[in-house]
């Protein structure tokens, strides 16, 4: 049995990190072309920078939920045959101790040079100026996916989209592409989906399985169900 869990902000927003397209979300409140697009870094790093240092302050205080939990617990039981394919870039997947990891917009914890493209982890959470490479001492962006760029490792998700068996879709709107289209990739190729959110989304007309709720509380249920079955099958 191969599973694959697609990832959205939904499922960090339980650990209290802020989502983008929500009732609540930042994007009610700031202006994606401001903040998040190579144009807006280019007119004024600091800003952007200074932003990007906020969200990290409030992403370290964050710790896996339960839903994070029982994905870890997917990838303990199936190994290889598990992976998640996630458009946060918190990394919360890897601090509940998952591996199998697929990054389509990049990780806030990581710099980028805007010259050498040296990338390098980086832990700080107080803004103290634009962070320059330690290469070669060029201005540094974050390593994350912004507006009018592509995202990552499209390849390999859809690689691993075509062979699943499940494709659980956790927190996501399912409105950014081509991130979107995943799910659709696994149900043309046999799999099945299983979509917990929330509210319905333009993915529930086409899944298998809607659970609207809380992830926390659902998918630990459903990864129970999971396993024993295939226990039985086994």
């Amino acid at each position: 049995m191969r599973i694959v869990a697609l990832t959205g902000a939904g499922i960090s927003a339980e650990s209290g990190i802020p989502t983008f397209r929500g009732e609540n979300g930042l994007w009610k409140k700031y202006r994606p072309e401001e903040l998040a697009t190579p144009e807006a870094f280019f007119k004024n790093p600091e800003t952007v920078w200074e932003w990007y240092f906020w969200r990290r302050r409030i992403i370290a205080k964050a710790e896996p939920n339960p839903a994070h939990m029982a994905l870890k617990k997917l990838e303990d039981n199936l190994g290889n045959d598990f992976w998640i394919i996630t458009q946060n870039v918190d990394g919360l997947h890897q601090k509940a101790g998952c591996k199998n990891v697929v990054e389509l917009h990049g990780n806030i914890w990581f710099d980028r040079c805007t010259s050498c493209s040296y990338i390098w982890e980086d832990r700080e959470i107080e803004f103290k100026g634009v962070p320059k490479c330690p290469k070669c001492s060029s201005t540094a962006r974050p390593d994350v996916v912004w507006f009018g760029e592509a995202v990552r490792n499209i390849d390999r998700a859809y690689e691993l989209a075509s062979n699943a068996d499940i494709m659980l879709v956790i927190g996501t709107s399912a409105q950014v592409y081509p991130a979107a289209l995943l799910p659709i990739v696994t149900k043309e190729n046999g799999g099945k989906i299983i979509e917990i959110n929330l509210e319905r989304t333009q993915l529930s007309y086409v899944a298998d399985e809607v659970h609207l709720g809380k992830a926390g509380e659902i998918l630990p249920k459903i990864v129970e169900k999971i396993l024993s079955e295939r226990k039985r099958i086994l």
